[in-house]
């Protein structure tokens, strides 16, 4: 039974498993009463600064403890957090504050600094100072708020791009991000003898289900402030993981590892592969290797479990499928035209019906268009079998997946459409072994403005977080556009893909 609020899970794991390791960084490991205790104790100093129930709280931090004791005391006083990506410059942070309005703000490193000048100083706590080893005493672990709170009010908003400008902020009630915790239970087969590591940034919706399902399940979680495949390896056998999670870039350095066989990983369950469609030769050549398999799933920002293979059933695993939907989770096919539903083995857009779909977008408009009646259009494009087996073959969206983060087209274009010598572009996403998919940028020039590739990618590279960094520069006479004005994105990929994927076009 999934928690009627979103901390509640906490309070059940600090009662059930007390000073029991839940999470683990570095040298350091904090338990389940402690989280609970600190957490509780950032909730009364946020309480202090002016926060109230139904207020917003942006938090721009690390892979780090202190941020899952924020994130819980943020929803203790009733608050909803507003997780900004610690990768964002000042334009992107600006923006996600402006959308969404937070009254308040907690970040670390850099970011402190960062928040500050956006919102003021004053507004701003930083974890290094306000989440610490003796900010409260292990006993301290009341609700923190006499605050009436319900399953529908805000617990987190994190961003999704789309494809027309800079990300949405994705609404995620209490009770929707409480199913979708017990569908990533259910999903990872999760269990208080399990221990997994995070390198997933916290404010991408993985890493947040993550954080969340290992309190819920009593699980032990180590985090990592940075991918570093030596340092996975190391720990999986050091402290017998049970459970690794793998994005297509983990994927391919783990197969081009040269002593890979060197590590135990026989304490591994499976790895976990989602974010990014699993590339079914690099999975064979790590299982190969190691004898570890894989099992694949499914997700969104918007509804974070879709399907997943069944964890209870090994013999059913495959590569070739994101799996099957949790129990509460229905999917359909719907004509890509028309919007008439499809029959099985027919190809469409992929809809989802959930209660751990989210409570809409911000802004508020944008919300109407991601439903039809009440089912999620997630914008892949694919296929069901006859037993629910689902199948992606592409994106309707004209989205980029770098890494298994969502990139826009059209915010990178906004960034180039700022430079003098660009007269017009077009962004789109090439196919790439490692990232899933790389930035290309299609751009027009003044004539009476010379600039080089670099200096472009040098341009978007001052604005953007790295993963929205251009990988190629096409220099062309024209942007070809409808007579409506949108740019012939998908026209200019199929061109351009082969040429790029040879060596035979521009850098």
């Amino acid at each position: 039974m999934a928690a009627a609020l979103m901390h509640d899970s906490l309070a059940r794991a600090a009662s059930r498993f007390g000073d029991r390791e839940a999470v683990c960084a570095g040298d350091e490991s904090w338990s389940f009463r402690a989280i609970d205790a600190r957490s509780t104790s950032f909730g009364r100093h946020l309480v202090d600064q002016g926060v109230r129930p139904g207020d917003r709280v942006a938090l721009m931090a690390s892979n780090r403890p202190e941020f899952v004791v924020a994130v819980y005391g943020i929803s203790k006083i009733g608050a909803a957090s507003v997780l900004l990506s610690p990768a964002w410059k000042r334009v992107e942070a600006g923006h996600a504050l402006e959308l969404t309005g937070p009254v308040h703000a907690a970040g670390d490193g850099t970011s402190t600094a960062l928040l500050g000048e956006l919102l003021g100083a004053d507004r701003v706590s930083d974890l290094d100072r306000w989440v610490k080893a003796d900010a409260a005493p292990a006993t301290d672990t009341g609700a923190g708020t006499a605050a009436p709170l319900r399953e529908t009010d805000d617990a987190v908003l994190v961003f999704s791009s789309g494809t027309t400008g800079l990300p949405k902020a994705v609404r995620h009630t209490h009770g929707s991000m409480g199913q979708a915790t017990a569908h990533w239970c259910q999903a990872l087969g999760l269990g208080p003898t399990d221990r997994f590591q995070v390198a997933t940034p916290p404010s991408h919706i993985l890493g947040l289900l993550n954080l969340l399902a290992a309190t819920s399940a009593g699980a032990t979680v180590r985090l990592h402030r940075r991918f570093d495949l030596d340092e996975m390896l190391h720990f999986i056998e050091a402290e017998h993981m049970t459970l690794e999670m793998a994005v297509a870039p983990i994927a391919l350095a783990m197969a081009n590892h040269p002593r890979l066989e060197e590590f135990d990983l026989s304490s591994l369950r499976y790895i976990m592969w989602g974010a990014t469609p699993v590339s079914e030769a690099v999975a064979t050549l790590v299982t190969e290797r190691t004898g570890v398999r894989w099992l694949p799933a499914y997700g969104a920002s918007e509804l974070p479990v879709i399907a997943a293979n069944p964890v209870d059933q090994p013999a059913e695993w495959r590569l070739d499928s994101a799996g099957l939907p949790p129990e509460g989770v229905s999917l359909r096919v719907a004509d890509l035209e028309s919007g008439a539903l499809l029959a099985p083995g027919q190809i469409g857009e992929i809809q989802v019906f959930s209660p751990s779909v989210m409570a809409g977008y911000l802004p508020e408009e944008a919300t109407a268009d991601a439903f039809a009646d009440g089912w999620y259009r997630t914008g892949d494009v694919g296929w069901l079998e006859p037993e629910g087996w689902v199948h992606l073959t592409d994106r309707s969206k004209e989205m980029m997946k770098v890494n298994g983060f969502q990139v826009a087209p059209a915010e990178i274009e906004g960034v180039l459409h700022g430079h003098p010598a660009v007269l017009d572009c077009a962004v789109f996403g090439l196919v790439d072994e490692r990232a899933g998919e790389v930035p290309v940028a299609v751009v027009q020039l003044d004539p009476g403005q010379p600039v080089g590739e670099d200096e472009l990618r040098q341009y978007v590279a001052g604005s953007l977080a790295t993963y929205k960094h251009l990988r190629h520069v096409v220099i062309v006479g024209a942007i070809p556009r409808l007579p409506s004005g949108k740019a012939l994105r998908r026209a200019l990929r199929d061109e351009w893909t082969p040429k790029l994927l040879e060596g035979t076009g521009n850098s």
